[in-house]
């Protein structure tokens, strides 16, 4: 969400702001008490590629999302989706995006739908066989002052329905974060004015713990943490050994947001969940902006993150606004770069679909109120996760599972190729240009449907060599 990143801080300052009067709404069932059992940590996920790409439909609405999963995830093979925070939240009069990071309340009524829908969407991705991850935001709550989208007034800062002053660590810093090598003032001042729980506190875990386990109850499987690294890595562990079984039996799949920079370090919170890696989408960029070949090695050598305590990604939606990753503006290069995050890493990949954008601020497509609109594709939004590249290379990688990356090869500058042993290959063409390029693979010998292209083409694998007709910026996989 928010972090110590100066680019981002001109828009989170408009987060002081006036009061206005309403209704106050209730808070939603208190959470279960403290879990102890042995069993009540995360579910890390699988231990190796395969079956495992979420896709990650920010700002996308209930409706649209259960539509999405019915009719593109589950067919294409894709685990799980990542959606935005449910609960109520500030309704800014401009409805920035980042309004739903503000709760006003744990009502599961906000500006993405009802708690009806909510429910509907739910049921919908998990009856597709995709299970649904919201984004937590538990660090805090709204700093900004005003009507929230389900009609809670806030007046107060300190004063949402579900918590006193007395919940939060004003009392012992009651001012912005300054100093972001501190790891006390990061964890228990304000970010960004936001007002800082004492998840320390008995009751306030509980009532964290609630609210997920609400969420749990209508079906959902698993929680992005927002601004993990503002939580003591002990109190997120004591929220998430609280949490309930999910529906299927297991624990919750738990994902932090540690932004790099300053303390505390993202293994810190290994044992709670893993953790979205930065690095990753990092060197993504550098490697596709210069010469793809220096992706031979990626891994924990070049600075990422253990592939079991981690979850890819590409660009998500703070990173797209702050210049730091590849982004749709980038166009087939940014593709491109999914399709060797879905082809290469053994951390489970992120496939991030938003909305178009000109300004940081910017409101996702919405009606006067604020409430978000239909997904369409073809005005304001951005569906990565329908790109046939993009549905081809998730169901290769659920062919391939956890074969290891083998036969790696770099004929030309910006063109790679790589096999998963025998069980499938790909190649991947950086330049500006078509190139027709010969690849030994351990693919047996035969002829094979490319998986990137709807199967309009196919390609033969003859004595251990095969020559691919690579589109400009393009890519060709395939698998028996």
């Amino acid at each position: 969400m928010a972090h110590p990143v100066r680019a981002r801080l001109r828009g989170r300052r408009l987060l002081l702001g006036t009061a206005l009067a309403g209704l106050v709404l209730g808070l939603l069932p208190a959470a279960t008490q403290a879990d102890t059992r042995a069993d009540a940590g995360p579910d890390t996920g699988p231990a190796a590629a395969g079956n495992d790409v979420i896709a990650n439909l920010w700002s996308w609405n209930w409706t649209s999302v259960a539509a999405e999963c019915t009719d593109v995830l589950g067919p294409a093979g894709y685990a799980a989706v990542w959606v935005a925070p449910p609960a109520e939240s500030l309704a800014h009069p401009q409805h920035h995006w980042w309004d739903v990071y503000q709760p006003y309340s744990y009502a599961l009524n906000g500006r993405l739908g009802s708690e009806a829908d909510f429910t509907a969407m739910t049921a919908a991705c998990n009856g597709a066989g995709v299970a649904v991850y919201t984004d937590a935001v538990v660090n805090h709550t709204a700093a900004q002052t005003g009507t929230g989208y389900a009609g809670t007034a806030l007046g107060d800062k300190y004063a949402p329905p579900m918590y006193s002053r007395a919940d939060y660590n004003v009392d012992v810093c009651n001012r912005e974060i300054a100093d972001w090598n501190d790891k006390w003032e990061v964890q228990n001042c304000e970010l960004l004015g936001l007002p800082d729980l004492k998840t320390g506190s008995d009751a306030v875990r509980d009532k964290i713990a609630g609210y997920l386990n609400a969420q749990i109850a209508r079906g959902v499987s698993g929680f992005r943490v927002d601004a993990a690294k503002h939580i003591p890595a002990a109190d997120l562990e004591a929220v998430v050994g609280r949490l309930d079984d999910t529906a299927a039996g297991g624990r919750p799949f738990v994902f932090h947001e540690v932004f790099p920079g300053g303390t505390p370090a993202p293994d810190e919170y290994y044992g709670s969940g893993r953790v979205l890696d930065f690095f990753f989408g990092d060197r993504v960029k550098a490697a596709f902006q210069s010469d793809i070949a220096q992706l031979e090695n990626l891994g924990p050598d070049q600075g990422l993150l253990p592939a079991q305590n981690s979850v890819s990604f590409v660009t998500n939606h703070d990173t797209e606004r702050n210049g730091r990753h590849l982004t749709y503006k980038d166009g087939d290069t940014a593709v491109l770069a999914n399709v060797f995050q879905l082809g290469w890493t053994s951390a489970p990949p992120t496939v991030y679909a938003g909305f178009a954008f000109s300004g940081n601020d910017d409101s996702p497509p919405a009606d006067a109120g604020g409430f978000v609109t239909g997904t369409d594709c073809g005005a304001g939004w951005y569906c990565l996760d329908r790109d046939p590249r993009i549905t081809g290379m998730v169901g290769w990688r659920n062919a391939v599972g956890d074969a290891e990356v083998t036969d790696w090869q770099s004929p030309r500058g910006n063109v790679v190729g790589f096999g998963r042993g025998g069980a499938g290959f790909v190649a991947l063409n950086n330049t500006g240009e078509p190139l027709s390029q010969e690849f030994g693979t351990a693919v047996a010998d035969g002829t094979y449907c490319n998986v990137l292209d709807d199967c309009a083409s196919e390609v033969t694998v003859a004595g251990g060599r095969v020559t691919l007709d690579l589109p400009a910026k393009g890519a060709v996989a395939f698998h028996p």
